[in-house]
């Protein structure tokens, strides 16, 4: 029984000291770690939008009910006071799970860019949603009719082709451009 007692207070003294140091080491690590992903979400805003210098949030009240609730971010792009378009973070549901896309659209009604973010899905598939052969399609479409896919070929100016054995991405994605656009479309009115 003494030398549970010993056991236990040992491991319950070795646990304390690993969460005090734990929580230390997030402490001097965590805002250098927001830094980063406030770098790298400017960034991917920056590769959609390269017109913008600097990117203003949008407050979501002002597109609460647009776009089927897909879009969880919006951003007013600015070179220097002159507003040049807005990005949009979306996340429809893909094959894996939720995908995030990044959408930039110029005050002039067209695409500027699409890019992918964090997503799970099917390596070889789904996953090369990511690569510009794909995501490149959506760059210069006019938004003034909703995006489709298309499997095989394309035979309009609103289409994009799916990937081969990925549909279910690929309609995400492009359910993703359309919320973009559906949001885009609230906030110009």
């Amino acid at each position: 029984m003494n030398s549970m007692v010993k056991v236990g207070g040992t491991l319950l003294i070795i646990c304390a000291v690993a969460s005090f140091l734990l929580a230390g080491t997030n402490k001097i690590t965590a805002p250098v770690i927001e830094q980063r992903n406030i770098r790298a979400n400017n960034e991917l805003r920056q590769a959609v939008l390269p017109d913008a210098t600097d990117f203003k949030q949008v407050d979501a009240s002002q597109f609460s009910g647009a776009g089927d609730g897909l879009v969880v971010e919006a951003y007013e792009g600015l070179n220097g006071s002159e507003t040049v378009g807005y990005t949009f973070k979306a996340t429809p549901s893909g094959y894996g799970g939720a995908i995030e896309v990044i959408v930039g659209i110029s005050l002039d009604g067209t695409i500027t860019g699409v890019d992918i973010g964090n997503m799970s899905e099917t390596a070889g598939l789904g996953a090369k949603a990511s690569e510009d052969a794909f995501k490149g399609q959506y760059a210069g479409k006019a938004i003034a009719t909703p995006l489709e896919v298309s499997k095989g070929s394309v035979s309009a100016d609103n289409q994009i082709l799916a990937i081969s054995g990925a549909t279910i991405t690929s309609t995400a994605v492009t359910n993703g451009v359309n919320a973009a656009i559906d949001v885009f479309n609230t906030l110009n009115k």
